[in-house]
């Protein structure tokens, strides 16, 4: 099928914070949904605003709520960054940071390994880190996993380990990796997990700094480790942009 994001129907493919966003723009974020969420934004959110006043572009793909950073997903957050790049009169080399949580984090990750323009960074709370353990980690699970990979032409484990940021240390960029991680998450378990991916890619030299939020519950780590979220993100663009 041919791109059809344009600039004048961008919003039925993604939130967009431009209405609020100060000039010049100094970078991008996307920030990828959670499992399931179908949220469709008509109004500026609290972090489009946030954002918008260090001028910084949020965008928010209104992907399938059971994606799983598919290939089809890759090709949107791609056809994304290429059109707001074109509708906002943005410089090719404007850093991009890929963000989310839980399957939103798991995005975020596994978005750097595939994107056409490598992110300078991601930010991910509480993500999915090894796919092939969370197929079964929840009954809810296996029906999304299958709605996301059924047309892989491969086996069901290789279709997962091609999702899990796990399994693809070695395709990640070298790039800043901050991963919140909350310490009574029974959605997503963080030894399952963020532990075991934060230390791999460790040892494969990357660059991770690993923030376990105690006493917390998945996704909700709070207000001042969210004001870290977000300081990571804006000092990334701002680091990059001096």
């Amino acid at each position: 099928m041919e791109k059809l994001i344009t600039a004048e129907n961008f919003k039925n493919f993604a939130y967009v914070n431009d209405a609020v966003c100060r000039l010049p723009i100094r970078g991008i974020v996307l920030h990828f949904f959670g499992l399931g969420d179908t949220s469709m934004y008509h109004d500026d959110t609290a972090e489009g605003k946030l954002y918008g006043q260090k001028g910084i572009l949020y965008i928010v793909p209104y992907s399938n709520p059971w994606a799983w950073m598919n290939m089809q997903t890759v090709a949107l957050a791609d056809e994304l960054i290429q059109s707001a790049t074109e509708k906002f009169a943005l410089p090719r080399d404007i850093p991009v940071v890929s963000s989310g949580g839980s399957m939103g984090g798991q995005s975020a990750l596994v978005y750097c390994a595939y994107a056409k323009r490598t992110p300078i960074a991601c930010v991910a709370n509480c993500p999915v880190c090894d796919t092939v353990y969370h197929y079964s980690e929840r009954d809810d699970l296996p029906r999304t996993f299958y709605s996301a990979l059924w047309h892989e032409q491969c086996s069901l484990e290789q279709a997962l380990q091609s999702i899990s940021p796990l399994h693809l240390v070695d395709r990640m960029p070298k790039i800043d990796y901050f991963i919140f991680h909350c310490s009574d998450d029974e959605a997503v378990n963080i030894s399952r997990h963020s532990d075991i991916f934060v230390q791999k890619m460790l040892e494969s030299g990357h660059s991770v700094s690993y923030t376990v939020v105690p006493g917390r519950g998945h996704c909700d780590i709070g207000e001042p480790m969210k004001e870290l979220y977000e300081k990571y993100i804006t000092d990334a663009i701002n680091n990059t942009r001096k």
